[in-house]
């Protein structure tokens, strides 16, 4: 197993994410409960020992860097930082360059070095010989205060001076160095402690008098280095050529180079992953700053700490080097218990290691900074970033967050007091609140809607009968004319297609829609199709048929194609074909025709509307993880090809299941609906397209008091369906979900939204 590889991660609620990173064994037990319960950060009273004048604690959120190999490493690096997409830009870095070996890095012994001032010498050249004679007795003596240092392999290694003017006084003073190994600390008490102990030897040396003794936080004996190999395959994306970013990237970096202005931005990007990691790990950022922009001034002129350069084979290769002296023991670092438990979350084995770990972070972060710079430019990303934090502000609640987000995002206007605006605009319209911000009607739009199924999965391919309900969400779209060829704009999905190239070199996505086009001969028109899709995407909700219902519907409704229901559903499921393979039909059939129903293929198919006497509530609740239809109705088919007869014998109990609901349906036998409900899903784990998570939110769900649960679409992830008694009962189901960090929806089947 990847360590640092955790797919979804950022998925997760923050319980299921210190589990996951509990499970890789990079927790142990002790810290897993330290995290789950809370105690792992400062208390006031141990803050009131560290600092004075102590009135309260201020949290920082303490987020994972992941994906990071270094010199063959796995390493999963906490950061403590407030900056949105700081830990996601390095995130994907790290990912990209584990793609091709990681990054790879080296550096010096940990020596820290001691400044001690002489003035009013009276013969400087005398003094200088004087210290150059007894250097050795200087650091014997330097090491007698700190044997243990020396035992440990560390202590003070050297010596060496330089002489300064003195203009206030018009004179000369001479400056010392003393260079200590400080092994795995910090090491600043240890050499200023040094330095006042050598203080009266170097006076009578001298004939002079010491006036400063203190380190020096330009730490340039204590110097970390990494790079990276980026072949221009693994640059390409967000529609440039990995030769274009590459070149961006080059050109950025040159640009830090020769100028100062932009050298700054250039190095507080580096600054913003190497500070996070020195927060979460209790080293002094102060200190690594002033040592970094010290040593970026060190040419007489200040420049960047990174380079990015074109190398013989073609690919880019990244490089920086810089001091940075930090330490993994001592009292500050292990007096904080978030300090403890990140230093052995992070599983360094030394100070030079951490350092190293540092540089290749920094120079990952710097990657992310400038590849941004290089595409479509940093402020986008920015500005997204900061929109959510406005949405945030605004007290948006979870389920409406992102329609809040997108809608902000177009008014341009990333203001808090827009974000409540909209949102009080949203909370007092019907739940397709999409048609508002386009300011357009359902007559003008292309309307799919989403769907549950309530049993019958799988088996319904085989045509066995099968239960599906609308959900309350939809997706729109909308058709303009452009000269740009065809584009399929999902903006909360960040998805920006160009259709207008033959079928064959179409990716999967490109292919369902590009069906669409090709059947009604408009693959050569010039549009732009934008989507706005309330239903979440890879849930098993019917997304993919829902878009490409209301695809064809604004098609119909922008070329006035005279398009009629039957026609939409079958143009739909060519699409369903094309995303999925070998799908039933019952997702486009709902998604075009938005009643409850029931189902079961065949040619033509079984379509019949289902009578519902009494709204039915319901509750659904959502993984992390997108499940794949495609991929377990596959699994399902080849489970099946080799025992046909026992699959074929849990698609008639799955069958007789659904039918039986029909009449629990009809005649109000709520619990018998949920017993047949969970029966359904036995046998859905019997097909093994359930998962530990939806049997987790399964178990969340009945705890709380649903009359039934179980998974529905393909399952492998995606979503699970609950049956409560009343409105009530779903409300209390929902809020149990979402307390366990999952985001749910409570409606009614036949009813409205709740």
């Amino acid at each position: 197993m990847d360590r640092s590889r955790i797919p979804h991660f950022y998925k997760m609620s923050v319980d299921e994410r210190v589990a996951a990173v509990h499970e890789r064994g990079l927790l142990s037990d002790a810290d897993y409960q330290t995290l789950l319960s809370g105690k792992h950060t400062l208390g006031l009273n141990a803050a009131d020992k560290m600092i004075e004048n102590v009135i309260g604690v201020m949290g920082l959120p303490i987020g994972l860097g992941l994906n990071f190999l270094i010199n063959s490493k796995d390493y999963v690096i906490p950061m403590v930082v407030e900056e949105p997409s700081i830990v996601a830009a390095i995130s994907s870095a790290a990912k990209m360059a584990r793609a091709t070996g990681g990054y790879r890095t080296s550096s010096t012994d940990p020596v820290l070095t001691g400044q001690i001032q002489v003035v009013e010498i009276p013969d400087m050249d005398a003094a200088i010989n004087a210290v150059e004679s007894a250097k050795q007795k200087v650091i014997d003596l330097a090491n007698s205060f700190h044997p243990r240092m020396v035992a440990r392999g560390g202590g003070a290694v050297g010596l060496d001076m330089r002489t300064y003017p003195l203009p206030s006084f018009d004179g000369e003073m001479l400056v010392i160095h003393l260079h200590v190994d400080t092994r795995d600390a910090m090491g600043a008490n240890l050499v200023n402690g040094m330095c006042e102990g050598v203080a009266s030897l170097i006076e009578s040396l001298t004939e002079g008098k010491v006036f400063l003794r203190i380190l020096s936080n330009l730490t340039d004996r204590a110097v970390a280095r990494a790079e990276v190999t980026l072949p221009v395959e693994v640059l390409e994306g967000r529609g440039y050529t990995g030769e274009q970013v590459r070149d961006g990237i080059i050109i950025a970096s040159d640009f830090a180079q020769v100028d100062p202005y932009r050298a700054a931005t250039h190095n507080k990007g580096i600054m913003n992953g190497i500070d996070a990691i020195a927060l979460a790990t209790g080293n002094d950022w102060r200190a690594l700053e002033a040592g970094a922009h010290a040593w970026a001034s060190s040419s007489g002129r200040y420049t960047a700490l990174s380079r990015w350069q074109q190398d013989e084979d073609g690919n880019l290769h990244g490089e920086i080097e810089l001091p940075l002296k930090v330490g993994t023991v001592g009292g500050p670092l292990e007096s904080n218990p978030s300090v403890a438990v990140n230093l052995r979350l992070l599983g360094v084995q030394s100070a030079t290691e951490l350092a190293e770990v540092m540089a290749a972070a920094g120079l990952a972060q710097n990657f992310s900074a400038l590849r941004a710079l290089a595409t479509d430019g940093i402020q986008q990303g920015h500005m997204t970033l900061h929109a959510r934090t406005v949405v945030k502000a605004a007290g948006t609640p979870p389920q409406m967050f992102e329609k809040v987000l997108e809608r902000l995002l177009r008014s341009g206007d990333i203001k808090v007091w827009r974000a409540k605006q909209i949102l009080e605009e949203l909370q007092e319209s019907a739940p397709g609140a999409s048609s508002k911000i386009l300011q357009k009607t359902d007559a003008e739009l292309g309307v799919g809607y989403g769907k549950v199924i309530l049993l019958g999965e799988h088996s319904v391919v085989y045509g066995r009968h099968a239960i599906a309900c609308p959900l309350p969400l939809t997706m729109r779209a909308l058709i303009e004319d452009t000269d740009r060829g065809v584009q399929l704009l999902i903006p909360r999905w960040g998805v920006e297609y160009e259709l207008a190239k033959p079928p064959e070199q179409r990716r999967s996505f490109e292919k369902a829609a590009g069906t669409i086009l090709d059947e009604l001969g408009l693959a050569k028109r010039g549009m732009r199709i934008e989507v706005f899709p309330d239903v979440p995407r890879g849930m098993g909700l019917g997304g993919s048929a829902a878009l490409a219902v209301a695809i064809v519907r604004a098609l119909n409704i922008h070329f006035k194609l005279g398009l009629d229901d039957d026609a939409v559903n079958k143009l739909a499921f060519k699409s369903e074909q094309i995303a999925h393979g070998q799908p039933s039909g019952i997702d486009n059939t709902l998604a075009t025709y938005g009643k409850p129903l029931v189902y079961r293929t065949g040619v033509p198919p079984l379509i019949e509307l289902l009578n519902v006497p009494e709204p039915l509530s319901v509750v659904v609740g959502m993984t992390h993880t997108q499940g794949l239809t495609a991929k377990t109705v596959g699994n399902v088919r080849s489970a099946y090809e080799r025992l046909p007869k026992v699959y074929d014998k849990m698609f008639d109990d799955i069958d007789s299941l659904a039918l039986q609901a029909v009449s629990a349906i009809q005649e109000g036998r709520l619990r018998d609906l949920g017993e047949l409900m969970n029966i359904n899903q036995g046998l859905l784990n019997a097909l093994q397209v359930s998962t530990p998570e939806l049997e987790k939110l399964i178990e969340i769900a009945r705890a709380a008091g649903a009359l039934g649960a179980k998974l529905t679409g393909g399952g492998g992830g995606g979503a699970m369906l609950a049956l409560a008694s009343d409105e009530t009962a779903s409300q209390n189901i929902r809020k149990a979900l979402e307390a366990r960090g999952y985001e749910a929806l409570a409606f009614t089947v036949g009813g409205s939204l709740t």
